[in-house]
């Protein structure tokens, strides 16, 4: 009876105590909290690398526009670092396949593809048609989307540089041209040397083999083995390799170089090379896809934007014709001097550009006749 009367006691004292602990709690000033410290931001996202690719219609070991075209590439890299990546595939004919490859390089995701001979223009049209978030920049063409542009290089100013050093190195004032496919683009290349050697000696004339195809070795050994039989003792071309530099050498004659500089492939033979830089172009179009501003249209740069210029002039040229080609250069920059300024013949006598006209750029993209000195026909021309 003494221990239950003990045990309530100390219930009663517990709960006491308990309930003065609450009132004194409840009198007791509350401490602030502390605010949390915010959390960190966390960095936004690094955009992904723009994904660009390149369809090349040869190796780009030729030497001549592929190599030129990829040097344009590697510029690309070096401008843009770690902002793009960029893929290429080599040796993409000018066929239905060309199709298959273009159209790959896009659902691999790939926005940003350049396709860089004119026999893509149609596979590209079709792809782009399917593929309208990815931008095309085609080559040399004509036809244009609202996901596709053209660009090119106006190679006839090179071409026109190097026929004034020929028509004043040439011997027996017979020149000879390889060329590859009967386009404006190659007969206005041919013309354009031609005019140039005849600025410096009206006696020239040229002789053309047509191989039909951009980069065929053998083709243009053949070629250029020809046109030396026939009496050519400088030899110029439209074709991608080196090969008909390296025939010049091998037979003792003169030659010059295209697309890229190719001194080292026959440096006995060599004239001059004239040559194109892609790298300005492929800036300016990768710079506008990366910042939403590109939009479609035609682009043709030459020697004013610094694409084209004639480079490596062997020490034997004259002094007064190196000066005769800096003079042209200067003037095709500033555009004091115009190539394509009649009168101009063509090699029939009729009259295609009369004098102190100036041809336009559609005048020059149509071309198909030779001018007075050019020796033949144009293959399926009239």
């Amino acid at each position: 009876m003494i221990d239950m009367k003990k045990r309530t006691l100390l219930q009663v004292a517990v709960l006491t105590a308990v309930a003065a602990g609450a009132l004194v709690g409840c009198g007791k000033k509350e401490e602030p909290v502390a605010a949390a410290a915010p959390a960190a931001s966390a960095p936004a996202p690094k955009p992904a690398p723009l994904k660009i690719a390149f369809a090349y219609v040869g190796p780009v070991g030729d030497g001549g526009w592929t190599f030129a075209h990829d040097n344009g590439r590697k510029a690309l890299e070096k401008e843009f670092g770690d902002k793009i990546v960029t893929k290429y595939v080599e040796n993409v004919p000018e066929s239905a396949d060309a199709e298959r490859v273009i159209r790959e390089l896009a659902t691999d995701g790939n926005k940003l593809i350049f396709g860089t001979t004119f026999g893509y223009m149609e596979p590209m049209l079709k792809v782009s048609a399917d593929m309208k978030d990815v931008k095309f920049e085609h080559a040399t063409g004509y036809k244009t989307a609202d996901n596709m542009r053209t660009y090119d290089s106006r190679t006839y100013e090179g071409a026109y540089m190097a026929g004034v050093i020929a028509g004043a190195m040439t011997k027996s004032n017979t020149l000879g041209v390889v060329a590859s496919i009967p386009i404006p683009e190659v007969i206005r290349n041919i013309n354009s040397f031609t005019l140039g050697a005849q600025s410096v000696n009206p006696k020239v004339k040229t002789k053309v083999v047509w191989v039909n195809e951009w980069f065929n070795p053998p083709k243009e050994t053949e070629a250029a083995t020809s046109l030396i039989n026939g009496g050519a003792d400088i030899l110029f071309q439209n074709t991608d390799s080196p090969a008909v530099l390296k025939t010049a050498e091998a037979k003792g004659k003169r030659a010059f170089g295209w697309d890229s500089d190719m001194t080292a492939y026959g440096p006995k033979a060599h004239l001059a090379s004239a040559v194109i830089n892609w790298g300005p172009y492929y800036i300016k179009a990768t710079k506008e896809a990366l910042e939403g501003k590109w939009a479609t249209g035609m682009s043709w740069w030459g020697v004013k934007e610094g694409a084209i210029d004639i480079v490596s002039m062997a020490d034997d040229v004259p002094a007064d014709t190196k000066a005769k080609v800096e003079d042209v250069k200067k003037g095709l920059k500033d555009g004091s001097f115009s190539i394509w300024k009649g009168p101009i013949v063509d090699n029939t006598g009729k009259e295609q550009i009369a004098k102190d006209t100036v041809a336009d750029d559609k005048f020059l993209g149509g071309l198909n006749f030779y001018v007075k000195g050019v020796e033949g026909k144009i293959p399926g021309g009239k």
